[in-house]
């Protein structure tokens, strides 16, 4: 079993069926299609996946079939996307059977903002329950935890490993990794800037756009660790331009729709989010035809 995280983690999309059940075939579908692209890992239930939807079984399900698929191949990540540390836990110890490598554990999101310490607390009551590496998913607008911050939880908690550093401020990534404790990582989800991300020493990535076009992300990743930065920024225009076509409230749709142009059947949205638009869906397949130069 692999466990290593590095690289391009996509966080793998969800196929609903039309009356929102989880269509487990083309959900392995999905995983094969990752896997035959040597992306370096996968994520299960992250938000382009909505595993914000997830039931608790859904979320046991799905890990055990992305374990099932890879076989060993490559690293499982399990995304928590819950309002209670009790639920964290729960999810946790419900795949406590499979051999998962991390977990990305967004911090609590609905209206009511933790303070700090309580930030904190939340952390050391998941990661010294679980035998799973935790990943804290920093993406929720409201309760977006600063470098400080995170820097003293992973000093504090062996069972942090590291940070998915979301949202667009390259600033708060490169403070955090100029502040990082040894043998942490700091995986970006500033997919408008994964070049600059790879080049600034990120350790990878579990994006939207890995999730979207993941043998393109493979040949940046590839470009950026050769020292390549000419073909780098060549591929970082096209998915640029990419990423902007994606971008929208209805991500986990457009994700969707690009992997359907490249053969892979991904179903529907789970309701209420809407489909791609007709209007998005000829913007995405401009760019894919130019994205898609880059592909492996």
């Amino acid at each position: 079993m692999h466990t290593d995280l590095f690289g391009i983690i996509p966080p793998i999309v969800t196929p609903f069926t039309a009356n929102g059940d989880v269509d487990e075939q083309a959900f392995r579908g999905v995983v094969r299609f990752m896997v035959k692209k040597k992306v370096h890992g996968i994520c299960v239930g992250g938000s382009s996946g909505e595993g914000h939807t997830y039931s608790a079984e859904e979320f046991k399900r799905l890990n055990e079939i992305a374990c099932e698929e890879v076989n060993g191949a490559i690293p499982v990540v399990a995304g928590i996307i819950v309002n209670s540390t009790r639920d964290a836990i729960a999810r946790a110890a419900s795949i406590a059977h499979l051999p998962i490598a991390g977990l990305q554990v967004t911090p609590v999101h609905y209206v009511f903002k933790p303070d700090e310490d309580a930030t904190y607390k939340h952390f050391k009551a998941l990661s010294e329950s679980t035998k799973f590496p935790v990943i804290i998913y920093n993406v929720v607008p409201w309760n977006y935890l600063s470098p400080a911050l995170l820097v003293r939880i992973m000093k504090d908690m062996p069972g942090v490993i590291g940070v998915k550093q979301s949202a667009g401020d390259l600033k708060l990534m490169a403070d955090l990794l100029i502040n990082l404790p040894k043998g942490k990582k700091v995986f970006s989800a500033v997919d408008a800037l994964l070049y600059p991300s790879f080049a600034l020493g990120a350790h990878g990535t579990i994006a939207a756009n890995p999730a979207a076009v993941p043998g393109v992300c493979i040949n940046l990743w590839n470009a950026v660790q050769a020292g390549d930065h000419k073909k780098a920024k060549e591929i970082h225009e096209a998915l640029l331009r990419f990423w902007n076509t994606i971008a929208f409230d209805n991500l986990p749709a457009n994700i969707k729709f690009s992997l359907s142009l490249q053969g892979c059947e991904t179903g529907v949205p789970r309701m209420p989010m809407p489909a791609t638009t007709p209007e998005q869906a000829a913007n995405i397949r401009r760019e894919m035809d130019q994205v898609l130069r880059y592909d492996n």
